[in-house]
């Protein structure tokens, strides 16, 4: 093989990432694939590559023998003294190939299995870079996106992969050429390469921006109980602290708002209320109502999770939110059912006599 095939070799390394010696496995086992048909198959065909002196080595392996009983596997002492005088019956001589004599069939054999064996080494590289970064937030550039669905192709390291319409935020405008935040949910091994699953509306998104932003949270301090998110519009988060000397709220507020503002930045002006979170039911419930006052809360079913909150009413339309957000992510947030009462008992609109 010339200088030039270890060249390219090399080339591929760089520019793919594909370790050499991988391609020189898959290209050996090519070979051998395509040099066994002219052995009706019989595991004699060997190849060694070596990158340092830049040569390989193609050789068939026979047993030296007194008379043949196989002539792929097989030869005399005669036919082995004449490649080798030392050969000696019992023993094995190996009979150099020289590649050119495989034949056009076997080369193109051989060109399909390195293609296939390279296809297969990227699928592989990729599987563990996005596996490496999965439940991760990554950077990504966008590369394209689809004018009829949407769906926008992005450049995550020297991977690509896409950004489905249903994972963008609801209202913000991608441009080709963008940089932007993604969440990687979940990778999967498939039949033809890795899958990826990326996300800009997962909440998963917002835990890791409040690790990035706030370093009591990065550091394990302030820990992220849970999060409720309705992306483009209004995320809840609920943070806890062992420390009683940190202000788990006020730190991922941070001085002037700076924290939170940066991240509300990154999510195109989402709205985030930032609570405390906390072992006792009604103390949850009342914070994760924010910014709603809650006058009480009356826990009617441990086991079913179910309570009735109690607000001011000139309070009830914050506490509910538009078109019932509000209260919505708050059970989101705490896991229990919120049924939100008035504190005069009576409805707008409703008689009161």
């Amino acid at each position: 093989m010339s200088k030039e095939f270890f060249e390219a070799v090399k080339l591929l390394e760089t520019e793919k990432g594909i370790p050499a010696e991988y391609l020189y496995e898959k290209i050996s086992a090519a070979i051998i694939v395509a040099a066994k048909h002219d052995y009706n198959g019989k595991d004699i065909v060997h190849c060694d590559i070596d990158e340092e002196k830049q040569k390989i080595k193609v050789y068939v392996r026979k047993n030296v023998v007194e008379e043949i009983e196989d002539p792929d596997t097989d030869l005399t002492l005669e036919q082995a003294q004449e490649i080798r005088k030392s050969a000696k019956v019992g023993k094995t001589i190996d009979i150099p190939l020289k590649t050119k004599d495989f034949g056009r069939i076997v080369a193109q054999t051989a060109k399909h299995v390195i293609r296939q064996g390279i296809r297969e080494a990227e699928r592989g590289q990729m599987l563990q870079e996005f596996k490496s970064k999965n439940q991760e937030l990554v950077s990504a550039k966008i590369e394209r996106i689809d004018p009829i669905t949407g769906n926008a192709t992005l450049e995550i390291g020297k991977n690509q992969t896409v950004l489905p319409k249903t994972e963008q935020v609801p209202g913000e405008s991608l441009k080709e050429g963008q940089t932007i935040k993604v969440f990687i949910v979940d990778v999967k091994e498939g039949g033809k390469g890795p899958k990826i699953m990326i996300s800009r509306t997962h909440p998963g998104l917002v835990r890791r921006l409040f690790e990035q932003e706030v370093p009591e949270i990065y550091d394990g301090t302030i820990e992220i109980k849970s999060v409720s998110r309705e992306a483009g519009s209004r995320t809840k988060i609920a943070v806890f602290t062992k420390d009683e000397d940190i202000d788990p709220v006020g730190a991922c507020i941070g001085p002037r708002g700076q924290r939170v503002s940066n991240i509300v930045e990154v999510l195109g002006g989402e709205k985030i209320d930032i609570v405390n979170y906390s072992e006792d039911p009604v103390a949850f419930v009342s914070a994760a109502l924010a910014p709603s006052e809650v006058c009480s809360v009356e826990i009617i079913d441990e086991e079913a999770k179910t309570c009735k909150a109690t607000v001011p009413d000139d309070q009830l339309s914050l506490a509910i939110g538009n078109k019932g957000q509000n209260v919505r992510l708050a059970v989101r947030l705490t896991g229990w059912n919120i049924d939100i009462k008035p504190e005069s008992g009576f409805f707008e609109g409703q008689d009161q006599n």
